[in-house]
């Protein structure tokens, strides 16, 4: 290297070595807008870097930027409690004889609403809860699994109407769901998903439940976060139950890893929907209770319910729609059946508060009662009347089934008689009388908007360190939609204009605080939309006009030919001056024709600006059921490890042609299920027992459908081919079974189901998981098959 190449390169060094002496400041990061929760665009804090000097690392120090604080200090928790279809007229706090001390607990301790309203139906009312916007709105105008490709309807919640747990969670909130979801499209629930429109995907970090409209209390189908699990094999569990256990588990771990965190629950159990699934002993408790049937029960809460001043002097009992059943119209024989239904529900709507009071005895001693806000909507709309006139299975109404009391008795003794009722042999619902009474002194019930006996639900809050208990009943019109827009009042969280990168949608609901240091404040709500079904009605400064629809919930197989010719334009509409007729007991109509005309063109803006358009499309799958929305498959495979597929996206081997061939091997006096779809409530199996081969057609429970073979099985490697043809929905149809190509067995089936035996239960290859479909091997579930299955293939013919 020469001279002058050694001082350049000297000078050099020199140079860097004097720059690293100088201390640097953290250099500036550029800041990262983002957006918070409230739509304000945020700097995001600079990363600290460390110096880089000539000191020793351990010389160095290092600082986190502290977490922002976007909540109040000392935020409170929240804990949102739903119930499932219970009317206004059954607590006993609003004057009704179901024994509900947890419900009562909080109406003393904090205030109690008797102006409160729903959707009148599950998966709108979990939605406009969760999102503070109205049902269509968020494309949930019915059920999930009714969902049908209107904009209204589509059952899928849109990410621009960001959810309560989406948004308390960026303020800092941890939060979880346990219970029933009910707002994922039925065709994906399956273990594949896809999972953008599970509880996990709407802000919820946790959840323990199930994702569809009901499951078996005793058998449920669960999915814990993103993944299906198995309920423990054990006669005493119940799924309630465990779901307090799980709620407070969380709570703790909450606690343990994050104390300086409030939480978000929603707790929203099966409880008291279909099946009505309880210990005797808690049903036991209301022995002679309801002797005299439903229309006394409506006459004793609605005396009472004056009483108490839970509804206002001068309040009307509605008469019994001339539909429904009076009690004299229920022949004696028939009087136990009806009753032991009313003693099963009634046991279930005391067990099912029992364990809100876990709950709430949890945070009082965990110390979080204080500062803990509880909200407890006594039902997400009111009594279900789908049990018809009683039923061992609930799913008759849906699939319009006609049926008689003599049927469901005859069924019912073959699985032990009345004795058998909220136990895991039937899929029981009370009779819509009972319904009707439990929505007193209201004139519809679940299913119906335009009444309050479906819209209508009882709901208390308290809160300790921010409420003040007044016992002066609140009276003010609230709905649903209004329970978000209040949580972020107290929070102080302005509205957001964006979420996640999704511009939202304008806010329906309004806060209802107003409401907790005055009684008598004057209501801000000036208009609510309602639309279930057809039956749809429009609340508007006091005044309520209001159209039945062609759905009569308590008789959907004749509701069918009303729903057929249906024609909007001439649909009757009535009218109510709430003021002064808290029960819808006057139509106002012919007197003022003109406020009724303004209202019904006020209803129609409504609808539209709410994706309403077509009305009735929540009634499109009752006269189209191959409308529903299943997979575009016609063949599929199946393995030995195929389980828990949602009937929903299974093969419709109950309700189409199809042809299922099983190949397999087995061994001597092979027993165990081959596949099977549905639980006790309905569906099929085709199982071996001691070699023989056994195929059964479980119709809904009134009607059972099942052949056999001659002789057993042989040792070795088989074929087995199902021929099912069906010649339309809810038809007649065969079944043909031939083994290594003889036949076997010759089964006719007298009809078959629409749309689905069951609401979450699954189609299982090599066991039946869940609730099993015969009782023949109730004792045996789940019954895995001892063979080998090496494949099922079934294809839609």
């Amino acid at each position: 290297m020469n001279t002058k190449l050694s001082v350049i390169l000297l000078i050099v060094l020199v140079t860097f070595c004097s720059c690293n002496d100088t201390k640097k400041e953290t250099p500036n990061v550029s800041s990262v807008n983002k957006s918070d929760a409230s739509g304000a665009v945020l700097p995001f804090p600079p990363t600290p870097m460390a110096s880089v000097t000539k000191a020793r690392v351990q010389d160095s120090k290092m600082k986190w930027p502290e977490e922002t604080q976007r909540l109040p200090k000392d935020a409170p928790n929240v804990l949102l409690v739903l119930l499932d279809d219970v009317g206004f007229g059954i607590s006993e706090t609003m004057g009704g004889e179901i024994h509900t001390p947890n419900f009562d607990r909080i109406a003393k301790e904090g205030l109690l609403y008797n102006t409160f309203h729903t959707t009148s139906i599950c998966s709108p009312t979990r939605a406009a809860l969760l999102t503070g916007r109205n049902h269509t709105r968020v494309s949930s105008g019915t059920i999930a699994e009714r969902a049908v490709a209107f904009d209204g309807y589509t059952g899928i919640i849109p990410k621009t109407a960001a959810t309560i747990p989406e948004i308390l969670k960026e303020y800092g909130y941890h939060t979880s769901a346990f219970g029933k979801w009910h707002n994922t499209p039925a065709t994906e629930t399956t273990m594949m998903g896809p999972k953008n429109h599970w509880p996990n995907a709407y802000g919820f970090e946790h959840f323990y439940g199930f994702l569809g409209g009901e499951t078996s209390q005793w058998e449920p189908r669960l999915t814990l976060n993103y993944d299906h699990i198995e309920p423990p094999h054990d006669e005493n569990y119940h799924l309630t139950e465990d779901l307090a256990k799980q709620a407070l588990n969380w709570i703790d771990n909450s606690r343990a890893f994050s104390p300086d965190k409030p939480f978000f629950m929603y707790w929203a159990p099966g409880g008291v929907h279909g099946p009505q699934h309880v210990a005797s002993e808690w049903a036991d408790k209301y022995k002679g209770k309801f002797d005299d049937g439903w229309d006394a029960y409506r006459e004793r809460v609605f005396k009472r319910q004056l009483e108490m001043g839970i509804i206002p002097e001068g309040t009307k009992l509605t008469p019994r729609d001339s539909t429904l059943n009076g009690w004299a119209d229920i022949p004696e024989d028939q009087r136990a059946f009806q009753i032991r239904l009313m003693e099963v529900f009634a046991g279930f709507v005391e067990h099912t508060d029992t364990q809100v009071g876990k709950i709430l005895d949890g945070l009082e001693n965990r110390g979080l009662k204080e500062n803990t806000i509880v909200i407890y909507i006594f039902g997400d709309n009111g009594s279900s009347a789908e049990g018809q006139n009683g039923s061992i299975s609930e799913l008759l109404a849906q699939n319009n089934i006609p049926n008689t009391v003599e049927q469901q008795i005859a069924a019912l003794e073959k699985v032990g008689g009345i004795d058998a009722l909220g136990s895991p042999h039937t899929d029981n619902m009370y009779h819509a009388g009972w319904a009707w009474a439990g929505s007193t002194p209201f004139k519809g019930t679940k299913l119906v908007g335009s009444y309050f006996g479906g819209t209508r639900n009882p709901m208390a809050i308290s809160w300790p360190k921010g409420i003040k208990h007044d016992s002066v009943v609140r009276t003010q019109f609230h709905h649903v939609i209004d329970i978000a827009p209040t949580l972020y009042t107290i929070l102080g969280i302005p509205h957001p204009e964006e979420v996640h990168g999704y511009k939202q949608q304008k806010m329906d609901g309004i806060s209802l605080a107003y409401t907790f240091n005055d009684a008598k404040a004057k209501g801000q709500k000036k208009e609510q939309f309602f639309d279930n079904n057809a039956s749809r009605a429009i609340y508007k400064d006091g005044w309520m006009a209001s159209t039945f629809g062609p759905l009569i919930p308590w008789n959907t197989p004749a509701s069918v030919n009303r729903i057929k010719n249906w024609d909007m334009d001439n649909d009757v509409w009535e009218l109510y001056k709430l003021e002064d007729d808290f029960s819808q007991a006057h139509d106002l109509a012919k007197e003022n024709p003109e406020k009724l005309e303004a209202l019904k063109k006020d209803f129609l803006v409504l609808a539209e600006d709410n994706k309403d358009f077509p009305i009735g499309a929540g009634n499109w799958l009752r006269t189209h059921p191959k409308d529903i929305r299943k997979p575009p498959y016609k063949e599929w495979n199946f393995s030995q490890t195929t389980q828990r597929m949602p009937e929903f996206n299974a093969p419709g081997i109950g309700r189409e042609n199809n042809t299922v061939t099983v190949d397999l091997e087995i061994g001597n006096k092979a027993n165990g299920v081959l596949y099977c779809v549905g639980g006790a409530g309905g569906g099929i199996t085709l199982y071996m027992e001691n070699g023989i081969l056994k195929y059964e057609y479980n119709m809904l429970l009134i009607e059972n459908y099942s052949g056999q073979s001659a002789q057993p099985l042989k040792k070795g490697k088989h074929k087995i081919v199902i021929d099912t043809q069906v010649k339309g929905a809810a038809q007649a149809g065969t079944v043909n079974v031939s083994v290594d190509g003889s036949e076997v067995i010759n089964v006719s089936l007298k009809r078959t189901v629409p749309l689905a035996f069951t609401a979450t239960e699954t189609f299982d290859v090599g066991v039946d998981l869940g609730s099993p479909v015969s009782y023949e091997y109730f004792k045996k579930r789940p019954f895995k098959f001892d063979g080998i299955i090496k494949n099922v293939h079934v294809k839609l013919n």
